[in-house]
């Protein structure tokens, strides 16, 4: 199946690792032009040796999301390198976890900070470009936005809960957003992973193991086993969906946001 991508311009943010860098190769290897973001250095080499040993030549930026002019930084440094951003792929905040009798009014802000405006940051400055050359008559494509959140939004976890927020409030960002920004036909849309097999989920599986009083081993069978489909999600099924919903092939798809946690959250 032809997904359109070749020679796309996308922008990965959080790309260095995870399912950042599981979307950076898979929409590298469609043929597009691909940067990643992230604002640690190793990781950036880590990704970029990686990606350069399968073949795979990436536009690497170091920035820290967390300013929005880092953002706009960003957003310029990749449009004068490669061209024009035809698509923002999401990946850059990670919430940390509390226990709920460490929250306090600092836990909240800077969760929201971590996680809700290194999404919000870039995106919005992606979206002004992108509406700017819309109005301009400069491209005949308009652009699409995944953004990668997580099902910690659907539902609230005792230690996830002001990351659950955040990644409810990025739901609501992205289907208003979505909603006003297709009359220019750009679409948003999102992906709700659930446990997947990155050093975040590994992290996590730590804190319960922690909690429970037993090795980090048994807390990953015991997790699995409350997933229907067996198993956590690979970051390359994620790459996969985040393919689909950037391409032409999902072209009258916008607002949508696509739950992969293996029915574990059986919510409309």
């Amino acid at each position: 199946m032809d997904l359109g991508l070749g020679n796309k311009v996308v922008l990965v943010t959080g790309g260095s690792k995870g399912i950042g860098l599981a979307c950076a190769r898979a929409f590298a290897k469609e043929g597009a032009k691909v940067a990643i973001v992230s604002r640690d250095p190793a990781n950036l080499a880590r990704a970029r040796e990686q990606l350069a040993s399968e073949g795979l030549h990436i536009h690497l930026t170091r920035a820290d999301l967390h300013e929005p002019h880092s953002a706009a930084d960003v957003v310029e440094e990749v449009t004068a390198a490669v061209g024009a951003i035809d698509i923002l792929i999401n990946s850059a905040g990670a919430a940390r976890r509390y226990d709920p009798e460490l929250l306090d009014a600092e836990a909240f802000k800077a969760t929201m900070e971590a996680k809700y405006f290194p999404y919000i940051y870039p995106q919005q400055e992606v979206l002004r470009r992108m509406v700017e050359h819309i109005k301009a008559g400069t491209t005949t494509e308009p652009g699409a936005i995944v953004n990668i959140i997580g099902m910690g939004g659907k539902y609230a976890s005792d230690i996830h809960i002001a990351g659950g927020a955040a990644n409810a409030a990025l739901m609501l960002a992205t289907v208003g957003l979505a909603h006003y920004h297709a009359r220019y036909g750009i679409r948003i849309n999102a992906i709700n992973p659930g446990a997947t097999l990155t050093e975040r989920v590994e992290d996590a599986l730590q804190l319960e193991a922690e909690r429970e009083g037993v090795s980090a081993e048994e807390a990953r069978v015991r997790s699995e086993a409350r997933v229907p489909l067996g198993r956590y999600a690979k970051p390359e099924e994620i790459a996969d969906v985040a393919l689909f919903l950037a391409s032409r092939r999902a072209s009258y798809v916008t607002g949508a946001i696509v739950p992969m946690d293996g029915c574990t959250t059986p919510v409309i």
